[in-house]
């Protein structure tokens, strides 16, 4: 019997690191050390406030469905973080809790982008942004950027891409897998060339909390009628815990409440309780040791890349990567981060998941491992390109 599965699925293409990080559990199972430099989660384990709050959550059997908006108490605490952070009076009713930040995208695609529309988005990009947008039969008018507009779009690239089927544009600050940063006037700059046109701005600070000499502004410090995606995985270091929001306008709350009741019903409520403990002086102090940490190492490996000879045009301002034109070595980055995998026992990520501008002579660190593993991924790879070198030869 022959199985046709939906165009929709067949068209959502796989993550390509993923082969590389099943090959790199299969040398590890061997005996092998691999250094992972390929995926974008943090080293750390979830703070120990957040785990004793998760835990008395558990015992106290919090452990049915909350409203699909998300805990009252949570979004008050996530409402008094914006004024704690930004300045920012945020109605706690404009915040709702989500299954992780991927939770919040998928609410942001449904309520805005019918079949046929599509968002503006930066390439390289996270891939699932634009498969995200293919699922709720939409798609990604994908606009190549570089490091003369530090990978992000612009209001000139929204006025030179937009078109008849526009209806929006995402952005990420900090991004993935550059690192960079829109500025507030860089912000309001892209606001306003999308109200100019009726479209609307959603904008990624998932990686918020995540940056290394400035704090990155929120999008609603210029814009109250963006959308906010955001989520506790990577500064508040709970990936595991499946736990987002999303900020939207007030007039949109009542239809993305009732998206959420149909898509999930509600956030997983043991993480939404545990999550509550985020919010505590003692475990903001233990984040933001964390960044400091994120800081030196970044600090480490950006330079000693650049001595290798890999290209990283941007000095990354936020999250955990750095992205680097490999053109100096030749070869496709595919097989490169191949290469070093299998030769020098380090995995990291080839450009092809992040887009098609010039993917095939990119790749991604991520700098989740602590400074003397990065000091040895470092040794590998100047071994590694003596290899690659004769190889691609």
């Amino acid at each position: 019997m022959t199985t046709t599965y939906s165009a929709r699925s067949r068209a959502i293409e796989p993550f390509h690191v993923m082969a590389l990080l099943a090959r790199a559990n299969e040398l590890q199972a061997q005996g092998h050390d691999v250094i992972h430099l390929e995926i974008g989660e943090p080293d750390f384990t979830t703070a120990a406030p957040i785990v004793a709050a998760g835990q008395a959550a558990l015992a106290a059997g919090h452990t049915r469905y909350t409203a699909a908006r998300g805990l009252p108490a949570l979004r008050e605490a996530i409402s008094g973080f914006y004024q704690q952070r930004y300045g920012l009076r945020i109605n706690p009713e404009r915040i709702l809790i989500t299954p992780g930040g991927s939770g919040a995208l998928l609410l942001a695609a449904s309520l805005l982008v019918d079949p046929g529309k599509h968002w503006l988005l930066a390439d390289p990009g996270y891939p699932c942004n634009r498969h995200f947008l293919r699922l709720v039969e939409g798609a990604a008018q994908l606009v190549p950027v570089g490091p003369e507009v530090r990978y992000q779009l612009t209001a000139d690239l929204v006025a030179r891409y937009w078109d008849k089927d526009s209806v929006g544009a995402l952005v990420a600050s900090p991004a993935n897998p550059t690192g960079t940063v829109l500025s507030a006037t860089e912000l309001a700059a892209l606001a306003q060339a999308l109200k100019q046109r009726g479209g609307h701005l959603v904008v990624d600070e998932i990686y918020h909390g995540l940056t290394y000499g400035l704090d990155a502004s929120s999008v609603l410090e210029v814009d109250n009628d963006a959308f906010v995606l955001n989520s506790f995985s990577k500064y508040f270091g709970m990936t595991g815990w499946r736990l987002g929001w999303l900020v939207a306008p007030e007039a949109a709350v009542p239809e993305l409440e009732k998206l959420a009741q149909n898509l999930y019903i509600s956030a997983p409520s043991m993480a939404q309780h545990a999550a509550l403990a985020c919010f505590e002086p003692a475990t903001i102090e233990i984040f933001e040791q964390r960044r400091q940490a994120f800081a030196e190492r970044r600090d480490y490996l950006l330079p000693a890349l650049r001595e290798l000879g890999f290209k990283i045009a941007v000095e990354p301002e936020g999250a955990f990567y750095l992205y680097a034109d490999i053109s100096a070595f030749g070869g496709d980055a595919y097989a490169f981060c191949q290469h070093f995998l299998e030769t020098e026992k380090v995995a990291f990520t080839p450009g092809l998941d992040f887009g098609r501008h010039l993917a095939s002579c990119h790749v991604r660190f991520a700098y989740t491992q602590d400074l003397p593993r990065l000091q040895q991924a470092v040794e590998r790879i100047a071994r590694g390109l003596k290899s690659w070198r004769s190889h691609a030869v």
